[in-house]
């Protein structure tokens, strides 16, 4: 009962749609149909500025972080990854979107933070080092997405938290998929253009 209840909240809170919310009561309309439509924080800083943007992606690490912090506490590294997993589960497809959602960077970004920040801020790197040789922010996202399960093993991390960082990986390139498909188009928008 305990994992249910922790699984059920931790699902509700990564639902909170930030971006959406800020969109709706600062901006004033709905993101799903500004930019790329994406409800989250890329989108956010693309349609709304820096600030809100900010504000958006703050807040969705936060979504991460709590359950895994919270999960490592009740029960372990276990209780702590599958937290973790609702946490993006419930960004990717929020109950208040009628299951609508994002592509779950930030919230993933917020739970490995609480398992290895050292493989976090690797990952980060990663992702920097992408972004500014191609200045596509969703490739960005892939690569660092991709080499979290790498460090997490370089970094010699309970397994279940290497077994998170396969999940979330497979679930960031998931849903990038359109992005990919834009990449290989080359219709995918950089950093700075319009869409």
């Amino acid at each position: 009962m305990k994992w249910l209840i922790f699984m059920l909240l931790s699902y509700l809170l990564g639902s909170l749609p930030t971006a959406y919310l800020v969109g709706k009561y600062i901006g004033g309309f709905d993101i799903r149909r500004r930019g790329s439509g994406n409800v989250g924080a890329t989108n956010a800083f693309r349609t709304m500025g820096p600030a809100p943007g900010l504000a958006v992606l703050l807040v969705d690490v936060f979504k991460g972080l709590i359950p895994v912090l919270v999960g490592k506490a009740l029960g372990g590294p276990g209780m702590a990854a599958w937290g973790g997993l609702a946490a993006m589960a419930g960004h990717n497809w929020s109950v208040f979107l009628q299951f609508q959602g994002g592509r779950g960077v930030a919230t993933a970004a917020g739970a490995v933070l609480a398992m290895s920040p050292a493989v976090l801020f690797w990952a980060l790197l990663i992702w920097l080092a992408a972004v500014v040789i191609s200045r596509y922010v969703s490739l960005g996202s892939i690569a660092a997405a991709a080499a979290a399960p790498l460090l997490m093993l370089l970094f010699r991390q309970a397994p279940a938290y290497i077994l998170f960082s396969l999940a979330s990986a497979a679930l960031v390139i998931y849903r990038h998929r359109p992005n990919i498909r834009r990449l290989l188009a080359g219709t995918e928008p950089k950093i700075g253009e319009r869409r």
